[in-house]
């Protein structure tokens, strides 16, 4: 360990894991309950065609007892996607979990990502270098990668390096993609009948993947409490100057978690909910006429300050705007490099627009030149919009402040500033709740892997009590998944957990919004405390707190 570590890193290598009861003795003294055979969430019949193998296998529930079978095993690990807080303790936790059993157990890290595990590049994981990785945000230890396991030579050459290196199992760290990918490779290793088990590990800051027996991913809890810390900054900020509002979009394209999350813990006076915008089939006009009410509002009362929280992705979810981005991504393919030769905005929206509909047309031409610009940005590798690298913070400072311009009884000032908070969440050390849960999503994962059990997701629960109060288990992936249809083909998808307008987080939000708007009730939840009262250090999100 380099001296020049901060006394935060080594002190987090040392913060003792909690487990929960039943895993608190190792892999020797865990045995595995079965449940009732299970169903998909939907598409019954469909996704039991695609899982014949793996589909309708039980829960399982662990508790303390003596285990009939306890081998050395060879297990292999993957982190997939974008970074979460956690990432090293899920590995810490299969690690020391199949140690537990024997020490001549061995992880293999494969790195970055899938595409690791494909080519065979790997390293063996010691107990050194596990060490210095305890408790730290990142995923640099292996690395992360977004490779799709989805080809039939993919899948040839993963069984390749099962068995060339004798890999018992393989741990999948990731969202809902990535641990639908392990649910359909464990399909071909069990038809294949290849003696390799493929689990996974829920993970994701944006909150999406949940339901009843996945109660929050791992990094969700990390990630909010950051941006909740910056945001309450930036509120006491705004408060001590008077004289700024602060648009601050927060990292979530699919759904928006992230932003009622950070709202709860901070009691911003704007908050947008691109689930309630879809839902109420608001256009991108009426959204800024709300905004600007609350800002003119404030004004009236002297207060020409303020904040809003706005989710990355709202702006696919206002409909004349999602039409837009449809009718974009279906014509960019026949006039793509047309738009790309021509030099200005209006030449490349004048190229378009003879291929979009009379609506959409209008909705593109009212836009800002710099939001046009960036919707006709390159697409990312599925063809689609960049939604992340669109600044609708931006766009809707522009447009509020052109609303408030063109009211007669507005007499206020309205200055704005925009921040854009992701990345500085993604890789902050975790909070003592996700060292706890990755950790122990990890261990479960060994347990799964131990007793030979393939196609399951780790499943931690009862997350709103003492760690040794944690339920331990998996559930079967097939379970979580229903069919959607993309790029014209039926695929198996676990299924995207939305803000719930009906969900308590929600209703808390709802009731609250009015007063918050107007007053100054701001949270100010400053930064993450490790050590110290045990409400304070140990606290859960307040989505969780909630039970939605």
């Amino acid at each position: 360990m380099s001296k020049s570590r901060s006394n935060l890193c080594n002190a987090r290598m040392e913060y003792p894991h909690r487990l929960p009861i039943a895993l608190k003795d190792g892999l020797k003294n865990v045995v595995v309950q079965k449940g009732e055979a299970t169903q998909s969430i939907a598409d019954q019949e469909k996704i039991k065609a695609l899982f014949p193998a793996t589909y309708g296998a039980p829960a399982v529930t662990f508790v303390k007892g003596e285990a009939a079978d306890v081998r050395p095993l060879t297990i292999g690990v993957v982190l997939s996607g974008g970074q979460a807080p956690g990432g090293h303790n899920v590995i810490a936790g299969v690690y020391d979990g199949v140690k537990s059993a024997s020490s001549e157990s061995r992880v293999l890290g494969f790195l970055n990502g899938p595409g690791g595990l494909v080519d065979g590049d790997f390293m063996e994981i010691s107990d050194s270098i596990m060490d210095t990785h305890r408790n730290s945000g990142g995923f640099d230890l292996i690395g992360s990668g977004r490779t799709k396991l989805e080809s039939e030579e993919q899948f040839k050459a993963c069984v390749d390096v099962v068995n060339k290196h004798k890999i018992d199992a393989i741990v999948i760290i990731g969202g809902d993609d990535s641990n639908t990918n392990a649910a359909v490779l464990a399909e071909y290793f069990a038809v294949n009948k290849v003696a390799c088990s493929v689990l996974g590990c829920p993970k994701t800051i944006d909150g999406d993947l949940k339901n009843q027996y996945i109660e929050t991913p791992f990094g969700f809890d990390t990630a909010t409490k950051t941006y909740a810390a910056l945001v309450g900054n930036i509120a006491r900020d705004a408060i001590s100057a008077k004289k700024y509002w602060h648009f601050i979009k927060l990292m979530g394209r699919s759904a928006s978690h992230i932003g009622l999350e950070v709202e709860l813990q901070t009691h911003a006076n704007i908050c947008l909910i691109s689930e309630e915008v879809e839902a109420k089939k608001m256009t991108l006009q009426e959204v800024v006429k709300g905004m600007a009410d609350i800002v003119a509002a404030r004004a009236a009362n002297g207060k020409t300050f303020g904040v809003a929280l706005i989710p990355e992705g709202l702006i696919e979810f206002i409909p004349e705007i999602k039409s837009l981005i449809s009718e974009l991504n279906d014509a960019l393919v026949h006039v793509e490099k047309e738009v790309e030769a021509a030099v200005k905005v209006e030449d490349k929206v004048a190229l378009i627009s003879k291929h979009l509909t009379p609506n959409s047309s209008a909705v593109l031409a009212k836009l800002p030149e710099g939001i046009q610009a960036q919707l006709l940005l390159d697409r990312d590798p599925h063809g689609n919009v960049q939604v992340s690298l669109i600044e609708t913070e931006k766009l809707l400072i522009e447009m509020v402040k052109n609303d408030l311009k063109s009211r007669d009884d507005f007499k206020g000032k309205f200055k704005a500033l925009n921040h854009f908070f992701g990345y500085e969440g993604r890789c902050a050390h975790p909070s003592n709740f996700d060292s706890n849960y990755a950790y122990s999503l990890g261990y479960s994962a060994a347990v799964l892997a131990q007793n030979n059990l393939t196609g399951y997701i780790s499943s931690v629960r009862n997350l709103v009590d003492d760690v040794e109060n944690w339920t331990a288990g998996g559930i079967p992936t097939s379970m979580l998944m229903n069919i959607e249809r993309r790029h014209g083909q039926d695929k198996p998808v676990i299924q995207k957990a939305l803000v719930e307008l009906d969900g308590a987080a929600f209703k808390e939000f709802e009731q609250n919004r009015d007063d918050w708007a107007i007053n100054d009730d701001y949270f100010y939840p400053g930064a993450i405390q490790y050590y110290g009262p045990t409400e304070v250090c140990d606290s859960i999100t307040e989505t969780l707190r909630l039970g939605s």
